[in-house]
């Protein structure tokens, strides 16, 4: 049942919901071939002798790979990049270990394919797409033809969860809301209450409609998603799951009882996932310490010109199962900082309160010597890190390394956090760093470690470049 309003809004909304999957599809299939005439040059120079690619691979291959974009659902559901980066991953490589299996069975050539094709073809697709979409994104987003219309029952909390989370991929048109006085209101449309559902809908035809209402009781939400369900083609239910690790999540069906379970793993409990964390920061690891030993150097040679003391300074933290450990940092401190700071805060009590609440100093900090003002703006205090990441006791990404004298302020979180080694960087890192309180940064690692996976390790490593390049640190 689509309702059609008078400026002709459904065939704009026609327009978008079919061009853009269209436009997507041609635009991953130029790159697909680009990135496979490209993958034979380039394996060809290697190798240094001529890659002949059989004339079956060259239209195989692409629909091989294209099939498996397609089921990784990339063309009609809006996502965030990052997301749209992780099903890209995963699905340019399902599409090569295919071709590969293909090949073997079908022997569609009088040789194998070439390794050092597919793995230049697997890693530049992959970029490739990603970057395509990337562009794609910010060329439909000033057509205003990406962005998909939206109407959101409900405006309380979990509605503001949902417009930070993907407000950027949604055109909004409004909230239908019984309670006018909701802050959401204040920034978007209150299109009617809930008993005015349906008219609100045939006013605003949309294909999507958000139910952001878990206060709610079930027959109330019941109740309106029947009623919301005739108007649109998809319906999203936000349930009220917070505080709960969905990253892991897994779904179960039962047609016969409509029973639906929600199974969540704990994926850093299975023995594979951890040695894969530990090979990841091993790999990735070696790499960055051979490229900031350079910057290793010079920040030595820094601070020893810049105050008397060790250019190390190398203190107890709480590492995996609660034991401690020696972490390498660089001395951006006096010496006697210690007794700095108790001077400092008994002649400044705002700055007392600010310490008791973030277990930091975020202005100006007396302890700090210029030099360590400067590295502790990049986060270059932290870069000896890397090789307690070596040694095995601290991670690429991992909660924050906490003090000891810390260890009974955590309380309940302290078992969760524990469960994995403290990281260099982490989710805390890339979501305010020094402006999170203490209590926000132990509920944002133990998110962290609930709902591990090895691609939200590569995000957070890319984000905190970007963070650490545009803020500052304390």
């Amino acid at each position: 049942m689509i309702y059609h309003d008078k400026n002709g809004h459904d065939s704009g909304r026609k327009l978008n919901y079919f061009m853009v999957p269209v436009v997507l599809v041609a635009a991953d299939l130029l790159v697909v071939y680009g990135t496979m005439i490209g993958s034979v040059f380039l394996a060809e120079k290697v190798l240094g002798e001529p890659l002949c690619l059989p004339a079956t691979w060259s239209v195989l291959l692409p629909v091989l790979y294209m099939s498996n974009l397609l089921f990784a659902d990339l063309y009609r559901t809006r996502r965030v990049l990052t997301d749209y980066a992780r099903k890209i991953f995963r699905a340019s490589a399902a599409a090569v270990l295919t071709i590969i299996v293909f090949d073997f069975l079908m022997h569609l050539g009088y040789m194998p394919l070439s390794r050092v094709f597919l793995l230049f073809f697997w890693f530049f697709s992959f970029w490739g797409l990603y970057v395509e979409r990337c562009l794609l994104k910010c060329f439909f987003d000033r057509l205003g033809v990406w962005r998909r219309q939206v109407i959101v029952v409900g405006a309380g909390r979990t509605a503001e969860r949902f417009v930070k989370a993907f407000g950027s991929n949604f055109d909004i048109i409004g909230f239908i809301e019984d309670d006018a006085s909701k802050p959401l209101l204040q920034a978007y449309p209150r299109l009617g209450g809930f008993a005015d559902v349906e008219q609100v809908l045939r006013r605003h035809p949309v294909y999507d409609v958000v139910l952001a209402i878990p206060g709610l009781s079930k027959g109330e939400i019941v109740n309106l998603f029947y009623r919301v369900q005739p108007f649109v083609k998809q319906v999203s239910l936000i349930p009220d799951l917070f505080g709960i690790p969905v990253g892991n999540l897994k779904v179960l069906r039962s047609f016969d009882d409509q029973l639906l379970v929600l199974q969540t793993r704990n994926n850093l409990n299975r023995l594979s996932n951890r040695l894969l964390k530990r090979l990841f920061d091993l790999i990735v690891g070696s790499m960055i310490a051979v490229v900031i030993m350079p910057i290793l150097f010079a920040v030595y040679v820094m601070i020893k010109l810049d105050s008397d003391g060790p250019a190390f300074y190398n203190a107890e933290r709480i590492g995996k199962d609660g034991k401690l450990f020696r972490c390498y940092k660089f001395r951006s401190m006096y010496v006697d900082a210690d007794r700095i700071l108790l001077d400092f805060l008994d002649q400044h009590p705002a700055a007392k309160e600010e310490w008791r609440a973030f277990q930091k100093l975020r202005g100006e900090d007396p302890r700090v010597t210029k030099v360590g003002r400067f590295i502790r703006k990049y986060s270059m205090d932290e870069l000896p890190q890397i090789f307690n990441v070596l040694q095995g006791n601290m991670s690429l990404v991992g909660p924050r390394p906490y003090l000891p004298r810390e260890k009974e302020t955590m309380g309940e979180y302290l078992p969760v956090i524990a469960m994995t080694m403290p990281g260099m960087t982490g989710l805390w890192q890339v979501s305010g760093r020094s402006n999170v309180t203490f209590s926000g940064r132990l509920k944002l690692d133990s998110w962290y470690v609930r709902n591990w996976n090895l691609w939200q390790d590569i995000v957070i490593l890319f984000k905190t470049v970007k963070v650490v390049l545009g803020r500052d640190a304390y």
